[in-house]
């Protein structure tokens, strides 16, 4: 029985290519990881699976046997021909060449979940690009979308920050992001062996459950999240200097909101939660 790492040096050797680094290519080489991801992510015949970054299809074959319909969404124009050529088969295969950001992913999920019959819930399962891992996680969150989870391959790092409890020790401002929308896990820490080319840095796969209602009810969002940003901005500062360095409020405006909130004046924002964050907002 062949493995990946077989399965993925035949391919690099037939079609005469290598990783691309300015698209942060690393291709996933390690079976038990790729069964880790496919367990985790509950894939079932009812559902859309939009994959990003799909690169070989390592992922996608495995996904292609589960689920009722496979969106792969690839920019490398190079994988598009290996990618159609390997699942022309395949009849719940489908590939978009664009770049992931620039896709509307509402219209592409509400088109397809209406013209193909069976499809009841959508997930999203991807080994991320580590340079616009972040970028990616928030166009998945900020735009709302009809999906019940996202499972990703991601910086160890940045797996740490995803899945922090707001005020814990890996908090940072996409920490309250995260869970104002989901809840999340930690999956598998992946070493860099797991990989060719070998990353600099370790892996993590993380998974995010979709909330059906925010962790928290605030008055306005946009400002939720400007107020918690600019409180990271300077971490190691008080909430009172973060703030009034960001210019959204004077020193005396939001020492006085934190005294009527209850909260003291030498806070940092890094030790709140969420609820404390939305007090303080509801409250301006």
């Amino acid at each position: 029985m062949s493995t990946v790492y077989d399965e993925t040096m035949f391919i690099l050797k037939k079609y005469g290519i290598n990783a691309n680094k300015n698209l942060g290519q690393n291709f996933l080489i390690n079976d038990e990881v790729i069964e880790k991801i496919i367990d985790s992510s509950d894939i079932k015949k009812d559902d859309l699976v939009i994959e990003i970054g799909p690169g070989l299809g390592t992922l996608t074959s495995r996904l292609l046997e589960k689920a009722g319909r496979v969106i792969a969404i690839e920019l490398d124009k190079r994988m598009i021909s290996i990618l159609n050529e390997r699942f022309a088969l395949y009849n719940n295969f489908e590939l978009i060449n664009d770049d992931v950001l620039k896709v509307d992913l509402n219209k592409l999920i509400y088109n397809t979940t209406n013209s193909i019959d069976g499809i009841k819930s959508v997930k999203v399962v991807a080994n991320l690009p580590y340079y616009i891992t972040t970028p990616i996680i928030m166009k998945l969150l900020e735009e709302k979308l009809n999906i019940e989870s996202i499972t990703v391959m991601v910086q160890k790092e940045v797996g740490q920050r995803l899945t922090a409890v707001p005020g814990g020790k890996y908090t940072g401002a996409i920490s309250y992001c995260v869970n104002y929308y989901c809840i999340p896990s930690e999956i598998v820490l992946v070493p860099n062996s797991s990989f060719i080319p070998e990353p600099e840095v370790e892996s993590e796969v993380i998974k995010l459950i979709i909330r059906k209602e925010q962790a928290v009810n605030v008055n306005n969002e946009d400002l939720f999240f400007k107020f918690i940003k600019a409180s990271f901005m300077q971490r190691r500062k008080t909430l009172v200097n973060g703030i009034s360095n960001s210019g959204m409020m004077t020193k005396d405006e939001i020492t006085e909101l934190l005294k009527k909130v209850g909260l003291n004046e030498k806070t940092r924002g890094e030790t709140l939660s969420l609820e404390d964050f939305a007090n303080i907002v509801n409250n301006i």
